[in-house]
């Protein structure tokens, strides 16, 4: 896309330049036209100016200056060209860019168009050179130049505000992330701890089972006698009659 705009910027400075030479642009073509001997049709189509200059040029400043026109309405096809292969295109940037390849057409009638303000092109002719000469070609470019901007200006934009909105989604989960980290680190360095009331819980539990082992040994002291399981009879007073 740079690159287009770069290109575009190119064109502009070229026909700024022309620009400043219109009368000797619309001379040309006068002396041009008055040796076809062709005074009568207006000045329709770049192809009927390349013919003019092929054909019926005599001097280098007609050249020149004809060329120059040329060149920049080449130029602008190249353009075209590229912008059609940067984009596939949307509906709107479809139909501007088929304009301007329309426009560009070497036999494309020109006679109807008219550069509209802030462009003053058709200002500088005679009402008569304007009316029926000369208006649609001094419009062609700057009407070209005005279509490339509005195609840049969909093609640009809009995506451009999508792709924002991705990144900085993008970028906003990536600064998430290394914050994350040291939180998650000092949770995995941490052991798991056990609530207070469950730790006393605990506590009180292993001091019932040491107490009931001992209760347990001393209502039992003579376990340790019964080395068979048997326990002694118990004692009998000596006689006969002894229970």
């Amino acid at each position: 896309m740079n690159e287009v705009k770069e290109a575009l910027r190119t064109v502009e400075q070229h026909y700024k330049l022309f620009l400043q030479q219109q009368f000797t642009f619309i001379a040309a073509l006068q002396h041009t036209r008055e040796n076809a001997h062709d005074m009568i049709r207006p000045v329709a189509s770049i192809g009927q100016v390349q013919s003019y200059m092929d054909h019926y040029c005599n001097n280098s400043t007609d050249r020149r200056i004809l060329n120059m026109f040329l060149s920049i309405c080449n130029d602008l096809s190249k353009l075209c060209h590229k912008l059609e292969a940067v984009h596939p295109g949307i509906s709107t940037t479809n139909g501007i860019l088929e304009r301007c390849k329309l426009l560009l057409s070497h036999s494309n009638d020109l006679s109807t168009i008219r550069a509209k303000y802030p462009h003053d092109v058709v200002n500088h002719l005679s009402c008569d050179e304007a009316k029926n000469h000369y208006g649609g070609v001094v419009s062609l470019i700057p009407i070209v130049l005005d279509c490339m901007k509005e195609w840049l200006y969909h093609t640009e934009k809009l995506p451009r505000h999508m792709l924002h909105n991705v990144s900085g989604r993008s970028a906003l989960s990536e600064k998430r992330a290394p914050e994350d980290e040291p939180a998650r680190a000092a949770i995995s360095q941490n052991p798991p701890s056990v609530h207070p009331e469950a730790q006393t819980s605990i506590n009180n539990k292993d001091c019932v089972q040491v107490q009931g082992s001992k209760h347990v040994r001393k209502k039992h002291p003579n376990d340790t006698e019964n080395h068979n399981g048997k326990l002694k009879s118990p004692w009998k007073p000596p006689g006969r009659h002894a229970f």
